[in-house]
């Protein structure tokens, strides 16, 4: 099974650890990430402006790379699966965004042909969770987890088609498949905050300090994300009141290719 890849910056700087042991992750359960070349910085936030193009041209160069391989492209850090997301529906269906890209890039057109799929949905929808349960060598037994979703990976829920939005499970479940306990919270779908950061440094730190006092009042030993943001927020603002991994990290370790 392989898959067109797009790592994106976090990825390959401050969290190229968190890439590794979803690569090493990938490679045990049978997947081919195909690294696209030349790829560019998605911008890390989806601009809702109508006529905002130029930030969103390295989104399509992505999916056409994909295109051309004829294969789906995989996301690993939730900004960028939003963002590419959120550009690929726009090609798709706001005509005059994908007429004004198409006559911008001026090298094929490109259209919304390809699949975007996060890793976690490539767990679930391509590999299945009962596999990766098959192929555990070292059971989280005992663990008791929590998931922090966030807010890219869910909404807008009609664009991402990622999970239900109010009520997400693909988490938990991968949670269970590890062979831990996960733990539900009502924050676990919430803002974090950290994009507020350069704003107001008092608003992540607050929703962080919510979303971790939250998960420890019912019982959670550990957090796990899916996006680096998320991931430096709740670890920086969080103030050690719960370690916060990322979710390849926990994978690599249950796989035994963790060193």
């Amino acid at each position: 099974m392989e898959f067109s890849y797009y790592p994106g910056c976090t990825l390959k700087s401050k969290g190229k650890d968190l890439e590794i042991y979803a690569i090493k992750s990938a490679e045990k359960l049978g997947v081919k990430m195909n690294e696209i070349a030349d790829w560019q910085c998605c911008g890390g936030c989806y601009s809702t402006a109508k006529d905002e193009i130029a930030t969103k041209l390295a989104s399509v160069r992505a999916l056409k790379a994909a295109k051309a391989r004829g294969e789906d492209l995989l996301t690993l850090c939730s900004a960028c699966h939003n963002v590419i997301k959120r550009v690929n529906f726009d090609m798709q269906n706001d005509k005059t965004f994908n007429s004004r890209v198409n006559t911008y890039l001026n090298d094929g057109e490109y259209n919304g042909e390809t699949n975007v799929i996060h890793y976690l949905e490539m767990l679930r929808d391509r590999i299945g969770f009962d596999k990766i349960r098959q192929a555990v060598v070292n059971p989280l037994t005992g663990k008791k987890i929590g998931a922090y979703y966030g807010c890219l990976l869910l909404r807008p829920s009609s664009v991402m088609a990622f999970d239900n939005p109010e009520n997400p499970t693909i988490m938990e479940d991968f949670i269970k498949a590890l062979g831990a306990t996960p733990v539900k919270y009502q924050t676990r779908n919430e803002c974090c905050g950290a994009y507020c950061t350069l704003e107001d440094k008092s608003i992540p730190e607050k929703r962080a300090g919510k979303i971790l006092d939250d998960a420890l009042s019912k019982g959670a030993e550990m957090l796990i994300t899916a996006c680096p943001l998320c991931l430096y927020n709740l670890k920086v603002n969080g103030k050690g009141k719960l370690p916060v991994v990322y979710f390849t990290e926990l994978l690599a370790e249950a796989l035994g290719v963790k060193e």
